[in-house]
């Protein structure tokens, strides 16, 4: 799972899946490839990873991804101590402690409990399936603006993640 590649790793695999589909559809090295993706359904690497990562989650929370997963995520609901708060009744996941800002933040339990918690009610709440979460991911994923490796701010909560949660700075 590609949490925490560095960002300059992350553009060179773009730059091969840019090549990938250049080949495919058989277009210009200058021409936009912006749709090229779309018409071969194909997400943009970081939005791929992103959604890799929702989806682990999701498997997770609803007791279909391997069990060592699961000691990893617990909701909000489900601690004591939050009981009589608004949280409790929302879907969200506890962020667990990390030591080390460094390595902690991009940890598999850190990056994808801050990443699900980012995520619209109306994805991570009525989800019945899969299939049905898969589906609407690919549609909020896909339906966002562009999600850029650049340092200025995105206005895109998973933009915004992905950027200073999941990378390290090269």
């Amino acid at each position: 799972m590609l949490v925490g590649l560095p960002v300059n790793l992350i553009r060179r695999l773009q730059s091969v899946q840019n090549a990938k589909a250049r080949l495919i559809l058989g277009i210009r090295r200058s021409q936009h490839i912006t749709d090229a993706l779309a018409s071969l359904h194909w997400l943009r690497v970081l939005e791929r990873k992103l959604s890799k990562v929702a989806l682990l989650t999701y498997r997770t929370v609803n007791g279909s991804a391997p069990a060592y997963l699961s000691p990893y995520f617990t909701s909000v609901a489900d601690v004591p101590s939050r009981l009589r708060l608004r949280s409790s009744n929302s879907y969200q996941l506890t962020v667990p402690s990390f030591n080390l800002t460094t390595i902690g933040k991009r940890t598999f339990p850190v990056s994808a409990a801050n990443l699900w918690n980012s995520l619209p009610v109306h994805l991570t709440s009525a989800a019945p399936s899969l299939t049905v979460f898969r589906q609407r991911l690919k549609s909020f994923v896909s339906g966002a603006p562009t999600l850029t490796l650049s340092d200025t701010p995105s206005l895109h909560p998973i933009a915004d993640l992905a950027v200073t949660t999941l990378f390290r700075p090269h």
